[in-house]
């Protein structure tokens, strides 16, 4: 899983990083191209509870990566989007846009998130336009030189004729409806505007995210990453006070990341050992086969069945052997769809 933060100099993006992975990255507001990546365990409160139960001796939670994706200069139009910087977001899953909702009292730019979400959202647009129409040039030509197969050329030039007439109109890719298999072509195309995209305003005010998650397709996120980033680095009971009295119920870093899982599209499930308790991280809609390839290929190769149980019914019933008792722990077969939060042990032959 891996997931690039984006945003103009000023806008806390850094920040931002350094509150969700721990690090202490300086905050700059220059725009060349130093980006960092840093990955970071997703804590899980039910592997916490199984833990308590199962007494594993060891733990391991899925993890994330994440990028603070630096590089971006603050104008309109694709002088925003350097070459080297693209490139870096090409690889990421999922992008992550921090606007800045506060006052920055070295900057004399006006507050204005709608304003740089837009540019951000034009800029992705024109990048994505530019790698259509390419495409489609050469697709034309590849067809008058009687090259590749006439019935795939033309499926491409229809699907990328349908995502330019949405990119014309100023509709970001990921709202537009397309297959799985069409998905599989535009794999290595670099669309930025396809990606899952979470929007936070980085703000000590309210604003609504309705009208983000409409126009653009975007989760929508709401923290203030300084006050949070500084109380992080107190002492537990000292973090304790300052959330209760900024009425910060759920710590920015724990939204962030059960945010980026959301739009990753990630349910976590669970394998239980002698030697550890660990989480895994699967795509929504996967199923038991698609499960056992994400522990070890051998199990996927000689599956012959899944035994799984929820979480909560295992805590419930105290134990595997009790919730196999009770009809709780249940057989099923490849294609069966994983639901979050569910203990699996694939039984294989090979």
């Amino acid at each position: 899983m891996r997931v690039g933060i984006l945003g103009y100099p000023g806008s806390g993006k850094t920040t931002l990083f350094n509150l969700v992975t721990g690090a202490e990255l300086q905050v700059e507001t220059s725009s060349k191209i130093d980006s960092q990546l840093a990955t970071v365990e997703i804590q899980d409160p039910r592997i916490d509870a199984l833990q308590e139960l199962l007494k594993s001796p060891k733990v391991i939670y899925s993890k994330i990566t994440i990028m603070d994706a630096a590089g971006f200069k603050e104008t309109q139009g694709r002088a925003g989007l350097a070459p080297a910087l693209l490139n870096l977001l090409a690889s990421m899953e999922a992008l992550v846009h921090v606007a800045r909702a506060f006052r920055l009292p070295q900057v004399e730019s006006s507050i204005d998130p709608q304003r740089d979400i837009a540019d951000m959202h034009s800029d992705f647009l024109i990048h994505d336009m530019e790698i259509v129409e390419r495409r489609l040039l050469r697709l034309v030509e590849e067809r008058g030189k009687g090259a590749g197969d006439p019935v795939e050329i033309e499926r491409e030039k229809l699907l990328l004729g349908r995502l330019l007439e949405s990119l014309e109109k100023e509709i970001a890719l990921r709202m537009v409806t397309i297959s799985t298999d069409e998905l599989r072509m535009l794999s290595g195309y670099g669309l930025m505007s396809l990606k899952p995209l979470l929007i936070v305003l980085n703000t000590d005010e309210q604003y609504s995210a309705e009208e983000f998650e409409e126009i653009y397709g975007a989760r929508v996120l709401s923290l203030n990453a300084k006050l949070e980033w500084d109380i992080s680095t107190l002492a537990q009971d000292e973090a304790t006070i300052f959330l209760a009295e900024y009425a910060i119920e759920i710590p920015g870093r724990e939204r962030f990341l059960e945010a980026a899982r959301e739009l990753l599209g990630i349910i976590s499930f669970f394998t239980f050992n002698e030697k550890e308790l660990r989480a895994w991280a699967l795509k929504k809609g996967s199923s038991a086969l698609d499960a056992a390839g994400v522990i070890h290929t051998d199990l996927a190769r000689g599956f012959i069945r899944a035994e799984i149980i929820s979480w909560d019914d295992l805590i419930e019933l105290r134990g595997i052997g009790k919730a196999r008792a009770a009809g709780k722990l249940r057989v099923e077969g490849k294609d069966y769809q994983v639901k979050d939060g569910e203990l699996i042990t694939i039984r294989f032959n090979i």
